[in-house]
């Protein structure tokens, strides 16, 4: 079943003096996407927390293509993925409500730790509302920007994250429009 957007209205606050979005502000959003998608599937924080469980972000990425301004509304399309028992991703969307434009792209990863501050399983019923990894893909890396995607950048600069225990191993190479 579809998560319904969470929906956020950009602020004067939140903006600079050109009435741009200053970027901290996505991860916010971000958050807010994240709480509604467990309060969808019937977990808020305060049960988590009740629960013993805490859910820390261990890593964040967010790719900015086309500013949100002030007074835009913005849909926030969150999907959860389970990559192990004891962790999991939240990919983001955010979309100007009105035109459509996708304005960001990102991801945060999460691990499950108990009271003890410990890793611990994620309770089934979280982990049953998850989708699995897709087979192939690798953690960490966000798909390529389509052409089409407003603000799509001549070079893209792609970041393959591999995670294997407690090691990161991180390759960059860079594809210009002109060739790879």
């Amino acid at each position: 079943m579809p998560v319904p957007a969470s929906r956020v209205r950009v602020r004067y606050a939140d903006t600079d003096q050109m009435g741009v979005t200053y970027h901290a502000n996505y991860l916010v959003w971000f958050e807010v996407g994240r709480t509604d998608w467990l309060r969808h599937h019937g977990w808020t924080y305060r049960d988590m927390e009740q629960d013993g469980i805490q859910l820390p972000v261990i890593e964040a990425f967010c790719r900015y293509l086309v500013p949100a301004r002030y007074d835009d509304e913005l849909e926030v399309h969150t999907r959860a993925t389970l990559l192990t028992p004891v962790r999991v991703r939240f990919d983001y969307e955010l979309r100007v409500s009105a035109s459509g434009t996708l304005s960001a792209t990102g991801y945060t990863v999460h691990a499950a730790l108990g009271a003890s501050g410990r890793p611990c399983r994620l309770p089934d019923r979280v982990r049953l509302v998850m989708q699995p990894p897709r087979e192939g893909a690798l953690m960490g890396t966000l798909p390529k920007a389509r052409s089409g995607d407003p603000g799509t950048p001549q070079a893209l600069r792609q970041e393959t994250v591999a995670l294997t225990g407690t090691q990161v191993e991180a390759r960059s190479r860079t594809t210009t429009a002109a060739g790879s």
